[in-house]
């Protein structure tokens, strides 16, 4: 069996895996979006015999418990939708992980078979290593997609419910002894509820934006760019010059993933400011540049009235022209060393990631300004001008 069968068999298998796992996740969606619409059904009901009773101003305690028990049914269904949402994303980014290795298959398959009707006894597959981008697949990008998505579900989502489920508990203890502090703790749950609803939303959008698939390249970008500066308390430019249009698929996520990791690397440094551009021509052309305070050209110094020329310098004594040599020397050290603390360096772990994705998918990608701006380039295959929003 050659390496080329046993790859395709590997394959296989992944796709059944994974086949398994929609399965599994279309259950799980289901069930979440029953729990929804029941803990939705109740909450209506609560809601009405609360305004009915409002009307006929019934006794308080009762309308207290009734005020916790829809905002506790109301916490319920967020939370369920909360986790339709997750699941929904989950279930999107594994179907194209899936589409992607059955296509994949069916390309190293054909390329298989017209390699063994030939009569030559070694063909280009078996001569040389797989297409990078098939072999990034198959190695990388499943354990890598499957990790990504249990750390940020265990330290996000999963966890925020976690606390709110106890939360939600300390609540129905407190409802029957005492209504007021309930209705504190009531409050805190909103909050807590409202949180995991922010953190679901970026999880969503980290692992696959849906605006990039809606919309396109640009109005994912505008809002990474502005997510990210918001958590990170750093303001960040954004700027698209010319008419944006739609790449293929691979093309746009590859994009969006580089320019993203640019914007998570600068912004890991604290810098004062943080620029993104994109100029679209027949290339696509994107910059992000970051700066520190002091990063703008150092000002010249005046020009010393009484400089001595090299004619009168000669006529100095030597301590003295030797002292005059070494405080340039100093004044020009002290000026490198200013310049270089100005410079916000991407971070190499982030630089080592932009190229592991540009090269497969030839996107140029250089830094500028000793690591302080990354340029990233591609020439446009023919596509389509992509319609503007509303």
């Amino acid at each position: 069996m050659t390496d080329a069968s046993l790859t395709t068999d590997t394959i296989a298998i992944e796709v059944a895996s994974l086949e398994r796992e929609l399965s599994e996740i279309d259950m799980l969606i289901t069930q979440a979006r029953t729990e929804a619409e029941r803990h939705e059904n109740k909450r209506s009901q609560a809601a009405e015999r609360f305004s009915v009773l409002s009307d006929r101003h019934s006794d308080q305690k009762e309308l207290v418990e009734l005020a916790n028990q829809v905002a506790l049914l109301t916490r319920r269904a967020s939370m369920m939708e909360a986790q339709v949402e997750v699941l929904e994303g989950k279930r999107k980014t594994l179907t194209r992980f899936r589409d992607s290795l059955t296509t994949n298959a069916g390309i190293l398959s054909e390329a298989s078979n017209g390699a063994a009707a030939a009569d030559e006894p070694s063909t280009d597959l078996d001569a040389g290593p797989l297409p990078p981008a098939l072999s990034r697949i198959v190695q990388t990008a499943q354990e890598d997609l499957r990790r990504e998505i249990a750390r940020a579900m265990h330290d996000g989502p999963a966890q925020s419910l976690t606390n709110i489920v106890l939360q939600a508990q300390i609540v129905e203890r407190l409802l029957a002894r005492d209504p007021a502090l309930a209705q504190a703790e009531v409050q805190l749950l909103i909050g807590m509820v409202q949180q995991t609803l922010e953190a679901t939303k970026s999880f969503i959008f980290d692992v696959r934006p849906m605006v990039l698939d809606d919309l396109g390249l640009v109005p994912t970008l505008r809002r990474a760019a502005r997510d990210r500066g918001r958590r990170a308390g750093v303001a960040v430019e954004f700027e698209s010059i010319g008419a944006d249009r739609r790449l293929p698929v691979e093309l746009e996520s590859g994009l969006f993933r580089i320019l993203d990791e640019a914007l998570a690397g600068y912004l890991s440094l604290a810098p004062d400011s943080l620029s993104l551009r994109l100029d679209w021509t027949d290339v696509v052309d994107a910059r992000v540049t970051a700066r520190r305070a002091g990063d703008e050209p150092l000002a010249e110094a005046e020009p010393e009235p009484t400089a001595p020329s090299k004619k009168s310098s000669k006529d100095l004594p030597p301590a003295l022209a030797a002292m005059m040599e070494q405080q340039k020397a100093d004044e020009r050290a002290a000026a490198e060393r200013k310049r270089t603390r100005a410079i916000a360096k991407l971070p190499p772990d982030a630089w080592r990631e932009i190229q592991q994705r540009a090269s497969p998918l030839g996107i140029t990608a250089e830094l500028l300004h000793g690591g302080g701006s990354l340029r990233v380039s591609l020439r446009i295959p023919g596509a389509v001008a992509a319609e503007q929003p509303a």
